[in-house]
C-alpha cells in the first residue's frame, strides 16, 4: 500500500475528495518526519512507536574489493508495533 492508496481509502471512508485526503496523508507523515528530525519519539495509539536510534560509527568491507571501510556514525527511524498491531499479524 502507498500514500495514493491509503489517501484513496480515507476519501472512500469519510466522504472527502481524493486531493484533500492525499493532503492530509502528506501532512501526518510529514509531522512524523519532523518529529523524527528533531529527535522526538512518535507514539501511535494503537499502532505503534516511531523512535530515532545513533547507529554507532564501525568498520566494514567493500564487497567488491574487500578493503576495510569506516562506515560513519549515524541516526536510524525504527518502529516497534503496538500490541494490537502484533495480535492482529499473528492471528
Amino acid at each position: 500500500m502507498n500514500n495514493s492508496e491509503i489517501a484513496d481509502a480515507l476519501a472512500t471512508a469519510h466522504g472527502i475528495t481524493k486531493a484533500d485526503a492525499r493532503k492530509y496523508v502528506d501532512e501526518v507523515f510529514a509531522a512524523i518526519s519532523d518529529a523524527a528530525a528533531n529527535g522526538a519519539e512518535v507514539s501511535l495509539s494503537g499502532f505503534g512507536k516511531f523512535k530515532v536510534k545513533d547507529a554507532p560509527a564501525r568498520e566494514g568491507r567493500n564487497p567488491a574489493t574487500g578493503a576495510t571501510i569506516k562506515i560513519a556514525a549515524s541516526k536510524k527511524l525504527t518502529f516497534a508495533p503496538a500490541k494490537a498491531v502484533k495480535d492482529r499479524l499473528n492471528g
